[in-house]
């Protein structure tokens, strides 16, 4: 199956669907599968088994996430309350 630049991973949907669904699953799955760091051994080795369980290649950790990436927006901000509330003790 030939993919052409413009179109990269989503070539497989042929002519269907549009220009503008295709470009917002084109984005999400180019991050999706990319390596990301690792929160336990901070290496980028971290792929998707599946929706929202992530898997370390290098160390065996496997945690939960979001469906597309390792992190929410919503994760985030309670690590940085936690880690705001705990440092301040």
């Amino acid at each position: 199956m030939a993919r052409t630049k413009k179109v990269g991973i989503t070539g497989r949907f042929g002519a269907r669907y549009g220009r503008k669904a295709k470009r917002t699953v084109k984005a999400i799955e180019e991050n999706m599968k990319r390596d990301h760091v690792c929160p336990q051994c901070d290496r980028p080795a971290v792929r998707r088994v599946s929706a929202g369980i992530w898997k370390c290649r290098k160390c065996g950790n496997v945690f939960t996430g979001g469906a597309y990436f390792p992190t929410t927006p919503m994760g985030k901000t309670a690590a940085r309350n936690i880690k705001r509330i705990v440092g301040g003790l």
